[in-house]
């Protein structure tokens, strides 16, 4: 035995919002790339001051730590603006909003 109320007819707000994740994800591959370029692109050659050699992949360590929280920031950054740009597309419509109360 079901009950149903008359439907009300209500104003909603229709707008999309991007996926912050998708964005700060895509930030974080950047920041890897980054890393990845920076490392390939330095020199390995001893310091004058401690006559000491970094490895490669110490440096690509290194550089992922700053290069990956940048990405990320970035990235959400990125998602932030395309949410304000969209607000400017939301669209206002019409639904019946209609209320089904069931009696078990």
């Amino acid at each position: 035995m079901s009950s149903h109320e008359a439907p009300e007819t209500v104003e909603a707000t229709v707008r999309r919002v991007p996926r912050y994740g998708v964005f700060m994800g895509i930030g974080v591959v950047l920041g890897i790339i980054v890393a990845g370029i920076l490392t390939m692109v330095g020199s390995y050659e001893p310091s004058e001051a401690a006559n000491v050699v970094y490895p490669p992949g110490q440096v690509f360590g290194f550089l992922l730590l700053w290069t990956v929280p940048a990405g990320l920031a970035l990235g959400g950054v990125a998602g932030l603006i395309l949410e304000r740009v969209s607000q400017r597309h939301d669209r206002t419509v019409r639904v019946e909003h209609e209320t089904i109360i069931t009696n078990d």
